[in-house]
């Protein structure tokens, strides 16, 4: 087992396992323009084992989003295979499910029947007794308990933010998708959630995929960061292997130097060594 003092650890490319529970395989994205053909992503092979905690980092236009659609099931590669456990992914299934940054709930259902909605379309067969005690039981999960019959409106974003989570979780997906899911929310609600999605799944190990702009959010959550080069043509241009044990304490992690060989090491390769120019932005 790595200790807190483990150095840091990249390399240019994805390790390749044959016994990888995700892996997308030398995957690319075109979308037709009416200037002709625009290459999202082009080349991306990754492996990912069970219960990783995997996140994506990269300037904005990278392909993050689209690498994660792809694994959902909502965007078709244009060419290569993305498959889970062997099996092709071709459209979206409850086995992979998606947290927005924008949350997603339905503004005229409450909380609990937001989670109850997913719920009932995944298990059908289950009695309503059975699939209430699933809601009630996540909506405890994430400290809601007492908000079950309140609406979004109702809600802080850290609270939308909790249900969506518990949302999730509620039909036990093997991937737990994550598109910048704190991004719109103030720093000290940032980092309760963090630490509550990072207890959460210690308790499920459920595998997650997670898309976030935070160097510091990434070291204290994920496994191994993939580092995305400037699209277009977007290809993963380093995966840094993140070495503190778990669980993890925040302030132990801050005080260890190798946190700030990572953190410097993400910062050159965002700003020095794949700096976004002002026409990638465009």
């Amino acid at each position: 087992m790595m200790t807190q003092g483990t150095r840091p650890m990249t390399t240019p490319v994805a390790v390749v396992s044959n016994e990888s529970f995700l892996r997308l395989e030398q995957v690319s994205k075109v979308y037709p323009t009416s200037n002709g053909p625009f290459t999202v992503l082009t080349d991306i092979t990754l492996d990912i084992q069970a219960g990783e905690f995997i996140c994506v980092i990269g300037h904005s236009g990278c392909g993050k989003t689209t690498l994660l659609n792809m694994v959902s099931g909502f965007v078709r590669p244009t060419t290569g295979e993305v498959r889970l456990k062997g099996q092709l992914i071709k459209e979206p299934g409850p086995d992979r499910m998606v947290v927005f940054q924008n949350y997603a709930l339905l503004p005229w259902l409450t909380a609990a029947d937001n989670i109850y909605l997913a719920v009932d379309a995944v298990w059908p067969q289950k009695s309503r007794p059975q699939k209430m005690a699933i809601v009630r039981e996540h909506l405890a999960m994430v400290g809601l308990a007492d908000a079950a019959q309140k609406y979004p409106s109702q809600l802080s974003g850290g609270m939308k933010q909790r249900v969506a989570i518990a949302r999730a979780l509620a039909i036990r997906p093997e991937i737990l998708i994550l598109d910048e899911p704190f991004g719109a929310l103030d720093a000290i609600t940032k980092e309760e959630l963090q630490e509550e999605l990072l207890n959460i799944w210690q308790e499920h190990r459920c595998t997650v995929l997670m898309i976030t702009h935070d160097i510091d959010e990434a070291l204290f959550l994920a496994d191994r960061l993939v580092m995305m080069t400037n699209g277009p043509e977007a290809r993963i241009g380093e995966i840094m292997t993140i070495p503190f044990v778990r669980p993890r304490d925040r302030e132990r992690i801050l005080e260890d130097p190798t946190y700030y060989e990572l953190r410097n090491n993400a910062l050159d390769f965002l700003y020095h060594r794949h700096q976004l120019q002002e026409s990638d932005a465009a």
